[in-house]
């Protein structure tokens, strides 16, 4: 009997598992084994058997967990091809974050991709995103809507250097999240001429030292010192979003609240959140590269695990591909995935 997608991945309370290898492909509770596209929270958790993953991801998880996030750890180098039961896994780069992958899972000539999370715009930070034609491509939809089409990650940089340079008596505090957002940030800004230390919220130490330790030129990252604050005129200071708003920020002096994400192509939701310096830079792809993405794969058939799956299993119908939502709970909680912001993104 011809093997079918089916047959490759089934949905179980923990997520998408593969019967074929006994294996869970970013699990939402722990399982005997998991295998992890990227190290945001919301897709790699602790407390599995084993776990496989690339080596920069099982070093993310480390420093997020500790070192004994599970029980046996398993390096998976990209482009290698790796039997687990009766199928053979693959990872690919995924554009994310560093580590980022998708997996391929392939029986007797069928392949389905789990992308996992993923991007298509240039980031300095990780390796570009690669196409892997397939049977099945299952995607996230997190900016899955016509109206967010993501501007060049460049100017939006440059909006943060024009304003340090028409307002050098203030501070810049840029609200973004710890894992791969912010370094990007820091990356995009040494690339546009800025030489100065950026300094950092104590959270976005461990991971940022990491980057560095993997090769990724971020320059001088300060922590921020609680007695220093007052003084850093005309600095740059990269948090996380939640302290944007609070104490913390608000001993610097005369700050200008910053935000990296692709939510700020919501204009209500930088007045929510009272950002003076809203920045739109997003580590998921926008709608025109998501469409673009399922048309490069080739895939007969798309699996949509979150976000706003409804409107791209739409566009898919009207594609003629095959599309269905998975309705997978326990996804979006790398800072950029907001439960209900589809209505308010479509007024």
């Amino acid at each position: 009997m011809p093997i079918r997608a089916s047959d490759l991945l089934t949905l179980t309370r923990e997520g998408l598992y593969c019967p074929l290898g006994r294996f869970h492909v970013d699990p939402t509770w722990p399982v005997e084994r998991a295998l992890i596209t990227h190290g945001h929270a919301d897709h790699a958790r602790s407390g599995h058997g084993h776990v496989l993953a690339t080596p920069e991801t099982l070093r993310i998880m480390a420093v997020r967990y500790g070192a004994d996030f599970c029980r046996q750890r398993q390096e998976a180098r990209l482009g290698e091809s790796i039997r687990i039961g009766e199928v053979t896994v693959r990872f690919a780069p995924a554009g994310h974050v560093l580590g980022s992958a998708q997996i391929a899972i392939e029986r007797d000539g069928v392949r389905v991709v789990v992308s996992g999370d993923y991007k298509r715009a240039p980031d300095p930070t990780c390796l570009p995103f690669e196409v892997v034609p397939c049977d099945v491509f299952i995607t996230e939809a997190t900016f899955g809507l016509p109206v967010f089409t993501h501007p060049d990650t460049r100017g939006e940089v440059r909006k943060l250097l024009d304003s340090v340079a028409l307002f050098p008596e203030r501070a810049h505090i840029v609200g973004a999240y710890a894992l791969g957002k912010a370094q990007r940030v820091m990356a995009l800004l040494r690339e546009e001429g800025w030489d100065r230390p950026i300094h950092l919220h104590g959270a976005m130490e461990k991971l940022t030292a990491l980057y560095k330790d993997e090769g990724v030129p971020l320059g001088d990252t300060p922590k921020v010192v609680a007695a220093e604050r007052k003084d850093l005129h005309g600095a740059i200071v990269i948090c996380p979003p939640s302290s944007i708003q609070d104490l913390w920020s608000r001993k610097f002096p005369d700050p200008v609240t910053c935000f990296a994400s692709g939510w700020m192509r919501v204009r209500a939701r930088a007045r929510q959140k009272g950002v003076e310096l809203p920045m739109v830079i997003s580590d998921h792809s926008d709608w025109p590269d998501l469409c673009r993405t399922i048309r490069d794969t080739g895939a007969e058939e798309v699996w949509v695990t979150h976000g706003q799956e409804d409107a791209l299993v739409h566009w898919c119908g009207t594609q003629g591909i095959r599309a269905k939502p998975l309705h997978l709970l326990g996804y979006g909680d790398d800072g950029e995935t907001e439960p209900g912001i589809g209505a308010e993104a479509a007024a």
